[in-house]
């Protein structure tokens, strides 16, 4: 009798408890923070030395692909003791801190929601060195992840609803309002936004799914599929006696990674897109997925026009907008 009543004691502990931490996370105040910011919570002594530079070399390294050096997050950093009230709720936090533990993990949901807080301790300097080395990769993403589904969640409260995409490909995107379909072919959608000093871009098309057989000629293959498209849709300024349109910058080959796009495997190019015959440029971020349901190779792009001005967060936000892709629009109605 005695054993049936300490199992229903902790039984019923244990249920307190996690219905505490659920309540917990119901109440958490919204995270705020700017698109692509970083709060680095590290004391001013660490900050000034090899410590704060292994941050700084890790988290504000150039995004690969724009037009100039912008770094992938803007770092404020703050000391523990000031530490508290609405910073807290910031919504991409690393704390650093010398300790008596030898630790790197990454939390979610500490002071707000959504929040990741990545914890780097160590017993010295060069500790915290490695172990801001170590987690670097894993951090970034996760704090990148967050920013994407931050960013996916805002676009919900306006969509565009036109229909081209699935009209066209049968797949949807979650779209802005502010964007606008401009031209529609047989195989190609162009959608577009104005901003303050140019526009942005986001194209659609396909290929086939036996395209780009040949790894050695994977980069010169995409280079060649990007520079047909924007020969066939992508005209420029008119220019007396020479055919203008865009194409990708000759002096750079563009970055290629490995990614997966909604449950998909994909190749993400990045790079600079310049026009044949005309001083225009800007960066652009192309995913290449492998639709084998469809038989065939989805590619989609977004493309920046904004001539002297920065452009990491304009590419950030295409970037959420490509990556919400769903695919066989027409089995979900």
């Amino acid at each position: 009798m005695k054993k049936r009543l300490v199992l229903c004691f902790f039984a019923v502990l244990g249920l307190l408890n996690a219905c505490k931490e659920n309540g917990k996370a119901d109440y958490l105040p919204e995270s705020v923070g700017a698109m692509n910011t970083l709060t680095v919570v590290i004391d001013n002594e660490l900050w000034k030395s090899s410590v704060g530079d292994a941050i700084r070399e890790n988290y504000t390294a150039a995004v690969p692909g724009l037009t100039w050096d912008e770094a992938q997050f803007s770092v404020t950093q703050i000391p523990p003791q000031v530490f508290s009230g609405s910073v807290q709720n910031s919504s991409s936090i690393l704390y650093v801190m010398e300790d008596s533990l030898n630790v790197a993990h990454m939390k979610s949901n500490m002071y707000a929601k959504p929040q990741k807080v990545g914890v780097l301790k160590g017993r010295n300097k060069e500790e915290l060195i490695e172990n801001i080395h170590k987690t670097s990769k894993e951090f970034i993403e996760d704090f990148r992840t967050l920013e994407i589904s931050k960013a996916q969640k805002r676009f919900t409260k306006s969509l565009n609803k036109e229909k081209a995409l699935e009209d066209k490909f049968n797949i949807s995107m979650n779209i802005p309002s502010v964007y606008r379909v401009g031209r529609e072919e047989d195989n190609f959608v162009w959608i577009s936004r104005e901003i303050q000093k140019g526009n942005m871009n986001i194209i659609a098309y396909t290929m086939p799914w036996d395209s780009f057989e040949r790894d050695s000629t994977f980069t010169k293959d995409i280079i060649k599929m990007r520079d047909s498209i924007g020969s066939l849709y992508i005209p420029g300024e008119d220019i007396p006696g020479k055919k203008n349109h865009m194409i990708t910058e000759k002096a750079f080959s563009p970055y290629v990674f490995p990614a997966e796009v909604s449950g998909k495997k994909a190749a993400e190019v990045r790079g600079i897109w310049e026009m044949s015959a005309y001083p225009m440029a800007g960066p652009f971020l192309t995913y290449i997925i492998n639709d084998k349901e469809n038989n065939r190779k989805l590619v989609i792009e977004g493309f920046v026009f904004a001539p002297a001005t920065k452009k990491r967060d304009y590419m950030f936000e295409l970037e959420a907008i490509l990556k919400s892709v769903s695919y066989d629009v027409s089995t979900k109605e």
